[in-house]
């Protein structure tokens, strides 16, 4: 499966399996763009992102976690 940006589920589900102990209220943009274009599946372009796209998965990961 390849995953863009707009996958924020996907990505959410995928960065918690891969950072099972990170508290996502805490993630850094930076941070969190830099896990997500590190994902095995992502084949999106990494210059695509912005704050609202960021800010939508990590939403969704700390509902994730919840």
């Amino acid at each position: 499966m390849d995953l863009k940006w707009t996958d924020v589920l996907d990505i959410a589900i995928e960065l918690d399996d891969n950072h099972p102990d990170v508290d996502p209220r805490y993630v850094r943009f930076t941070d969190l763009h830099q896990w997500v274009t590190e994902l095995k599946d992502f084949s999106d372009n990494p210059d695509k992102s912005n704050e609202k796209i960021l800010e939508a998965i990590q939403m969704m990961w700390i509902e994730e976690k919840d």
